[in-house]
């Protein structure tokens, strides 16, 4: 008996130095949360802007930050209790709730990445409130929301094609994707639609998007969309693939077919 409490001492000793090193390492991001919470209280939105990423900032304005703040209630800050803290390499994640002075608690999830040795919020995750279709993760956006997001892409593909320049549908995607790739190489990978002058918008008006599987997202963060709009004699087959930045999904890849 005396082994075994030892043992179990002894593996007690061991989980709570892990729980420290985690706490050390996230540290950072807290102060981070912190500090970005802290300013937001006080209505400076202009500094609490300079704690988000390079990549979040490329996908939401000032004012697009703004108004997520007053739409998700988070003006109303009062306190921060985190429940999970994870690090890996230059990446990290808060899970917890925000208190209100109300007393209200807001489920929230906080992305960082490092940059230049300081922890930047990557994305803000708050789950929506009231009746919704979403998954047992609360991270899937509902039914509805998953059709107006192909829509939104499939149009702006749509109209690109239709102009015979990517330059607004490069300006859409996510900061990732712009990243790698150009309006010329988007002009030249999708030149085979834009020389069949291949109009797709009265047939995407006309109908809602289907889902030929279930919609997920993978070990990696990645939204899957696959699915066609009902059109005939041809359908429009898509697969689109988006990422989270910043307060919302952002497209980081698709695949478009007529057949």
């Amino acid at each position: 008996m005396k082994k075994a409490a030892k043992i179990i001492v002894g593996v007690l000793a061991v989980l709570a130095i892990l729980a420290g090193v985690v706490f050390m390492m996230t540290s950072g991001m807290s102060d981070t949360a912190t500090a970005f919470f802290s300013d937001i209280k006080a209505k400076n939105y202009a500094k609490a802007y300079t704690y988000l990423s390079e990549d979040f900032k490329a996908n939401a304005s000032e004012d697009d930050f703004k108004e997520f703040l007053e739409k998700s209630a988070l003006l109303n800050f009062k306190k921060t209790s985190w429940n999970s803290r994870s690090v890996s390499g230059g990446k990290g994640k808060l899970e917890g709730s925000v208190i209100t002075e109300t007393g209200g608690v807001i489920p929230i999830t906080l992305n960082f990445v490092k940059e230049n040795t300081a922890w930047k919020i990557y994305s803000i995750y708050k789950p929506k409130a009231g009746l919704t279709q979403n998954d047992p993760s609360g991270k899937l956006p509902s039914k509805e929301a998953l059709i107006k997001l192909v829509d939104e892409s499939l149009f702006k593909f749509a109209d690109s094609v239709n102009s015979k320049d990517f330059s607004e549908f490069h300006a859409y995607i996510s900061h990732l994707w712009r990243k790698q790739i150009t309006v010329k190489e988007l002009n030249r990978i999708f030149k085979p639609f834009t020389d069949a002058e291949i109009n797709m918008v009265p047939a995407l008006k006309a109908n809602n998007p289907l889902f030929d599987s279930t919609p997920s997202i993978d070990e990696n963060g990645i939204l899957v969309l696959k699915g066609h709009y009902p059109t005939r004699p041809s359908k429009v087959m898509f697969k689109l693939s988006y990422i989270y930045e910043g307060i919302g999904w952002k497209l980081v890849g698709t695949n478009v077919n007529i057949k």
